[in-house]
């Protein structure tokens, strides 16, 4: 297993089965297991995003986290170091 602790999101690469454990979002503790194909989903919408105010992560479709335009460019810095463990 590798750790990843970005700036946004934080968790565990698993080498083996090719997934990614989700387990912090800023400063919200969480669960979630992210393929490739998932993670390159996000990273696509994120970089296309054009909102100046930002964008909102929903977690367990309960709890919104706010990302700032700043904070949405360091999690794409995030999820590019994270997609760059599947290969």
């Amino acid at each position: 297993m590798t750790t990843i602790e970005g700036k946004i999101f934080s968790g565990c690469f698993d080498e083996e089965a090719k997934i990614f454990t989700l387990q912090k979002v800023k400063h919200v503790y969480t669960e979630t297991l992210m393929k490739q194909n998932q993670l390159q989903e996000l990273y696509t919408y994120l970089s296309r995003s054009t909102n100046e105010d930002g964008q909102v992560i929903s977690l367990y479709d309960q709890l919104l986290v706010p990302l700032s335009k700043e904070e949405i460019n360091q999690l794409l810095n995030d999820i590019d170091e994270i997609l760059s463990t599947f290969h």
